[in-house]
C-alpha cells in the first residue's frame, strides 16, 4: 500500500483562542479541525500581522441565481492562526510561500480600464472588484486608464513587457483586441504575443470573458474571471489575420457582413436604450430584410468538403513576399499559408448573413458558434441565405444557447482560409453593406449608415488567415 506523502508542515496553532493542529499538505490542504482550504483553488495570499498569519481566501457561496450558471458566487473571506514560536511563523511563512510560488501565479500585472466602454462601470469593477482580490493575492499592478479608441494598442505597442507577468483587460471585447493588435504590430511580436492577458468583463458584449468561464460551468462575473487571472492558468488562441493589399487587422472574436453586422453597427442610434437596442433593432432589421450579392471562398476544415463548389481558377490573392514585408512594417504579417495549393470551395450569394466565430460566445446572451474551440486553428461559419421573416426571428431566439445553428435555414462549417467578395444590396445596386471585426467597423460600402467609427479597409474583397494558438490568455479551468 502506497504511503501518504508526508506535510510541507504540520504543527499546533491557536485559532480563535483555542490551540488546534494545522497541516499544510504537499498537495496543498491547508486542514484544522473540520477545515481545510486548497491553496490553489481559494488561497489568494497570506499576509503576517504580529504574531498571527491571516490566510486572505476566496470561498463559494450557494449557486448563482442565474439560468445556466452551476457554481455559486465568490466570496472574499479571511482565517488568523497564530504559531507557537516565531521560529514556527517563519516556517509556515516560508512554507505557504513556496507552495503558492510553485503554482506558477503572476506576481505582477499591467491592467487596462477602460472608463468610456459598455454601461461606463469598469472603473468601479475595477475599485470593488480586481483591486482587491489582487491585493488579497500579493500581486502587483500598475494600472492605466484608457484616454481613446486605440490607446491600448498604443500602450501595447510600446509597453516594457520584460517588467510584467500579463497584461488585464478591465473592459469590453474592445480593449483585448486592441492590445492583441498592439502586440502584433511591434517589432518583437514574436516574444511581445506571448505576453498572457486576461479578461474582467465590464463591457457590453463581453463575449470573449463568457466564452472562457462558460467552458468550464462558471458565471460571466468579475470576481470569477480575476480568480482565473490570479490562478494563472493560461490557453492558446487562435487569431486571425485579415488582409485587404497591405492593411492588416488582427481579429479574435468574429467577423460579419450581413444582417448580424448590420444589428451590431446600425443599432449605435438607439444606444440610448441600452442592451435592448440590440432586440428591437434586429426586429426592425428582419422586418425590413435585407439580402446582399457577393460570394465567398474558403478552405473546409476535413469533415466538411461537402460546402459549396470546388474552385477551379486562382483565388486571387497574392502572399506577402519578403519584399512587401520591409516596405509595410516590422510587424507580424500572418501566418504562412500555401494558399494555391489549398483545396478552395465557393458559394454564391445573394446572402443574408455572413458570420465567422472565433470562440463560441459573441455577447453574454449570445452564443454564435457552439462547436467553437479556442485554439483548434480553425473559424466557424455561420451563413444565412435562404430564410423567411418568420423564420428568421424563431432562429434569433435560439441565439441565447446556440440553437440557430440546427436550423434548416443556417448553415453551419469550419473554415482554415476564407475569402470575402462582398457586394451590393440585391434590391438597390447603388447600396452596399457593412463588415463588422470585434464589433467595429472594418469597412463600409456606398450607401450605409455613417457612424463616427472610421473604417478600416475599403468594401472589397478581404482574405482571412487563422494562426493556430498565437495568443494566450489566462484561463479558468
Amino acid at each position: 500500500m502506497d504511503q501518504a506523502p508526508e506535510p510541507m508542515i504540520s504543527d499546533r496553532v491557536i485559532i480563535n483562542g483555542v490551540v488546534k493542529p494545522m497541516t499544510l499538505s504537499a498537495e496543498g490542504q491547508l486542514r484544522w479541525s473540520d477545515r481545510s482550504l486548497d491553496v490553489e483553488k481559494e488561497v489568494l495570499g497570506f499576509a503576517v500581522e504580529g504574531s498571527k498569519i491571516k490566510i486572505r481566501s476566496v470561498v463559494e457561496t450557494s449557486a448563482g441565481f442565474c439560468c445556466g450558471d452551476s457554481r455559486g458566487s465568490l466570496t472574499r473571506k479571511s482565517f488568523n492562526f497564530e504559531p507557537s514560536s516565531l521560529d514556527s511563523l517563519r516556517v509556515w511563512c516560508e512554507k505557504l510561500q513556496q507552495y503558492i510560488d510553485s503554482l506558477g501565479r503572476p506576481k505582477r500585472l499591467f491592467v487596462l480600464v477602460n472608463p468610456y466602454g459598455g454601461k461606463k462601470f469598469a472603473s468601479k469593477v475595477f475599485i470593488d472588484v480586481v483591486k482587491p482580490l489582487m491585493e488579497d493575492a500579493n500581486i502587483e499592478i500598475t494600472v492605466q486608464e484608457t484616454k481613446h479608441q486605440g490607446h491600448a494598442k498604443e500602450v501595447a505597442s510600446t509597453l516594457e513587457l520584460a517588467k510584467y507577468d500579463g497584461i488585464v483587460c478591465v473592459s469590453g471585447d474592445g480593449i483585448l483586441v486592441e492590445v492583441v493588435n498592439g502586440l502584433l504590430e511591434r517589432s518583437d511580436w514574436n516574444n511581445a504575443i506571448r505576453m498572457p492577458i486576461g479578461l474582467v468583463p465590464a463591457g457590453t458584449g463581453n463575449g470573449m470573458a463568457k466564452s472562457l468561464l462558460d467552458s468550464v460551468g462558471e458565471p460571466c462575473a468579475p470576481a470569477n474571471a480575476v480568480l482565473a487571472i490570479i490562478r494563472g492558468h493560461k490557453r492558446s488562441l487562435d487569431v486571425a489575420t485579415i488582409s485587404q493589399g497591405h492593411a492588416k487587422f488582427f481579429s479574435v472574436l468574429m467577423l460579419a457582413w450581413g444582417l448580424v453586422a448590420d444589428i451590431d453597427i446600425e443599432s449605435e442610434k438607439y444606444r440610448w436604450m441600452g442592451s435592448a437596442r440590440i432586440d428591437f433593432y434586429a426586429i426592425k432589421r428582419i422586418c425590413s430584410l435585407r439580402k446582399y450579392n457577393g460570394a465567398i471562398k474558403f478552405v473546409p476544415a476535413p469533415g466538411y468538403e461537402s460546402y459549396g463548389e470546388a474552385v477551379n481558377d486562382e483565388v486571387g490573392v497574392a502572399t506577402s513576399d519578403s519584399e512587401s514585408v520591409k516596405a509595410h512594417g516590422y510587424g507580424y504579417q500572418g501566418p504562412d499559408l500555401d494558399i494555391k495549393n489549398l483545396s478552395w470551395r465557393k458559394i454564391s450569394g445573394p446572402f443574408v448573413s455572413i458570420w465567422l466565430h472565433n470562440v463560441p460566445w459573441g455577447a453574454e446572451e449570445t452564443m454564435a458558434a457552439p462547436d467553437a474551440k479556442f485554439s483548434d486553428g480553425y473559424l466557424d461559419l455561420i451563413m444565412f441565405r435562404d430564410c423567411t421573416k418568420l423564420g428568421l426571428l424563431s432562429l434569433m431566439t435560439e441565439m441565447n444557447n446556440g440553437g440557430h445553428v440546427k436550423s434548416p435555414y443556417v448553415q453551419y462549417l469550419k473554415v482554415k482560409a476564407f475569402i470575402l467578395e462582398p457586394g451590393t444590396l440585391n434590391s438597390d445596386p447603388a447600396r452596399e453593406g457593412i463588415i463588422d471585426v470585434d464589433g467595429e467597423v472594418l469597412a463600409r460600402g456606398k450607401g450605409t449608415y455613417k457612424c463616427e467609427q472610421k473604417a478600416l479597409m475599403a468594401y472589397d474583397k478581404l482574405f482571412i488567415k487563422v494562426d493556430q494558438g498565437l495568443a494566450t490568455l489566462f484561463s479558468p479551468v
